[in-house]
């Protein structure tokens, strides 16, 4: 929590409840649901949207937590010993999140991957962190050395099919520390490759604040998220949360029609809805006229900043709320709007409850005092925060860069009024953003300088309008080349072939040279 000082803000901290000392995030979402309210549908996942909703795949809380624990005991019995990696490189089926938590409930440690990557993107991973086994699907490519047990999809459905068999034999989730490592995910780096960010079973719990200050769910609340189940996103809005309080998660697992939204809202129920802003603004384009959407109360929006016209757009044909959040794969959400919190066009609205956040100076040589209101700097999170991750994954140098004395500063530029609202400026590194991914230029930029042909390439994203970002490519062809006119195809073959859909540009342009700095350096901005 923070208060207004003379100086800038003064600071108390972490102002949630207190966390367990002893917590599992598996217990957490699955077993306390399992014990209270054994018989609701936790998960439904839908594969096609024109079926009828009793088509789709329904598993209770008694039946996820059974799952989770069966899948745990199984990872378990290869020999892998607690807080061991497991990558998971799966298709977004129920799967997907049984083998999360599965893991999880053993204290081994998952691994996360978007279906999207390569095989290059995913083995980099699997290399990076160092997992003892991969859950993989049968029809996704990944190059397993010696040594690394591969777990399939059929091999856990063998092991759910045993426990339900002997329930009695499944052992619980086991005993865990609230610092101990939960999961460790990917996200993008500034110096080029994705960079691992650690999180501890605390990291759940971290998450309460969101249940008021952003989301307003609670048991009765049915949780529709557009997202990939493989997604983080979707894993801690789609699921963690919604199962924190023993309310239900629909997802889609299947083609994402423009206008399949309203239909499942309707057929399911749903009462709250996630998405990036890109979803809401094709769902409208999809459709005319007022949106009756029945028993869905607000919508969410996180991944990318709010454009007031599509906030407008969306009250006006539903006449319902949009509530904004912003995160990073680092803590989740921490700023939002939501019931308690008005909407504020142009902001993505307070620190949630129980938060501290501040504005520090972009220079680390000015101290880490907080900045007074208004002040443009870098946002803050204090380090007190249990949602915040526990590190980066063998990365000492950009962790030593985001600490700063009692916090933890991210890229992000921002001013906070004296209400406390947050205005965004802006990255102050490099990471971009388009359709809701954190993409590294650099990353891109690397992959498409292998193109024979090609003497230098910059990756930024262009704003190709209110609120739609696309990533483009500027080629400088080699000397020699005879048809340069031939590049922008080469280059966006090459990247379809070798980097995951949203990595990939949309557009490549070429450029006689490229602006860089007398060291060398691209210049990405000006």
């Amino acid at each position: 929590m923070t208060s207004t000082g003379t100086r800038g803000l003064r600071v108390e901290g972490w102002g949630g409840e207190p966390v367990p000392e002893r917590f599992s995030m598996a217990r957490y979402c699955l077993g306390v649901a399992a014990a209270n309210r054994p018989d609701a549908v936790g998960l439904t996942v839908v594969h096609d949207v024109d079926a009828p909703a009793d088509e789709a795949e329904h598993h209770t809380f008694a039946e996820l937590d059974l799952a989770a624990r069966a899948v745990g005991a199984g990872l378990r019995a290869l020999g892998l010993g607690r807080g061991e990696r497991v990558l998971l490189r799966l298709h977004g089926t129920s799967a997907f999140p049984i083998a999360h938590l599965g893991a999880m409930s053993a204290g081994l440690v998952p691994v996360p991957t978007s279906a999207m990557l390569t095989p290059d993107e995913a083995g980099f991973v699997l290399a990076d962190s160092g997992a003892r086994a991969v859950v993989l699907a049968d029809d996704l490519q990944l190059e397993v050395p010696a040594g690394v047990h591969v777990v399939r999809p059929a091999d856990l459905d063998a092991w759910v099919a045993d426990a339900r068999r002997n329930p009695a034999a499944v052992p619980d989730h086991v005993d865990t520390a609230a610092d101990d490592p939960a999961f460790l995910v990917y996200t993008s780096g500034t110096t080029g490759r994705p960079k691992g960010v650690l999180h501890a079973h605390r990291s759940a719990w971290g998450r309460r604040p969101m249940r008021d200050g952003w989301l307003g769910i609670g048991p009765d609340d049915v949780m529709l998220h557009a997202g990939t189940l493989s997604w983080t996103y979707t894993l801690g809005v789609g699921l963690t949360d919604p199962w924190a309080v023993g309310a239900r998660a629909v997802v889609l697992d299947g083609p994402r029609r423009r206008d399949a939204w309203d239909r499942l809202v309707r057929d399911h129920d749903a009462t709250l809805f996630a998405a990036v802003p890109g979803v809401y603004r094709q769902w409208l384009e999809a459709t005319d006229g007022p949106l009756d959407l029945g028993s869905l109360r607000h919508g969410l929006a996180a991944g990318e900043p709010l454009a007031p016209d599509l906030l407008t757009a969306w009250r006006q044909r539903t006449g319902l709320e949009l509530y904004e959040a912003f995160g990073m794969s680092e803590i989740s959400t921490f700023v939002s709007a939501g019931p308690a919190t008005p909407v504020h066009p142009g902001s993505p609205g307070r620190a949630q409850p129980g938060r501290c956040v501040a504005v520090l100076s972009q220079d680390p040589d000015d101290g880490d005092d907080p900045l007074p209101p208004g002040t443009p700097g870098l946002l803050a999170l204090h380090r007190s925060d249990p949602g915040l991750m526990l590190g980066y994954h063998r990365r000492p140098d950009e962790q030593d860069r985001v600490v700063r004395g009692d916090w933890f500063v991210g890229g992000d530029l921002v001013t906070i009024e004296t209400d406390g609202y947050v205005t965004f400026h802006g990255r102050a590194d490099d990471i971009l953003n388009a359709g809701g991914f954190r993409v590294s230029p650099v990353e891109v930029e690397h992959c498409l300088a292998q193109v024979p042909g090609v003497a230098d390439v910059l990756v930024t994203a262009e704003e190709v309008r209110d609120g739609v970002s696309i990533l483009v490519a500027r080629i400088v062809p080699a000397e020699g080349v005879e048809r340069p006119q031939d590049l922008p195809d080469a280059v966006l073959s090459y990247a379809a072939a070798t980097l995951a859909r949203y990595k990939q540009p949309r557009r490549v342009d070429l450029v006689e040279s490229l602006r860089r700095t007398p060291n060398g350096k691209l210049v990405r901005r000006g």
